[in-house]
């Protein structure tokens, strides 16, 4: 090893282009790689998501369509069928609570929970939920159950 040969550890270095705007000599001076005039020329510029050089940007462009109702509530939707994975399992015996379905991840604890009439229920549940569709709410009552709503 001599001092035509050192060069730093494996690493320690991150930059390795031409440090700009250091005078004429270093090649990057003046304009310092930035051309002449123009935004991308000047500080401070930031473009804009969806700048297109001026020209009317895409999301501008297209026609806009639909309504997006700001009042609307939504439920996370459970299946009897499901209920009844839970009895099956050995999960549950006869009550499901809003606590349950938490704990086996079929919502989460900032959601509403609707129970919906898909498949067919056998077992005698007390089901809590906050809402629940007619077809459910019967099915559940058919099998000797009980539907209490939140």
């Amino acid at each position: 090893m001599n001092l035509s040969n050192l060069q730093p550890a494996e690493g320690s270095t991150h930059n390795q282009n031409k440090r700009l705007g250091r005078g004429e000599g270093s090649g990057k001076g003046g304009t310092a790689a930035r051309g002449h005039k123009g935004a991308k020329s000047r500080s401070g510029y930031s473009k804009k998501i969806g700048f297109e050089g001026g020209q009317m940007p895409l999301q501008r462009r297209v026609p806009k369509y639909g309504f997006k109702n700001i009042n609307r509530i939504e439920y996370q939707g459970i299946n009897l069928s499901t209920l009844q994975l839970l009895v099956d399992n050995g999960v549950v015996t006869d009550t499901i609570e809003f606590d349950t379905l938490v704990e086996n991840r079929l919502a989460t604890k900032n959601e509403l929970v609707k129970i919906l009439g898909g498949g067919e229920l056998k077992a005698k549940l007390k089901v809590v939920a906050h809402k629940f569709t007619a077809s459910a709410k019967a099915a559940i009552e058919a099998a000797g159950g009980e539907a209490v709503t939140l």
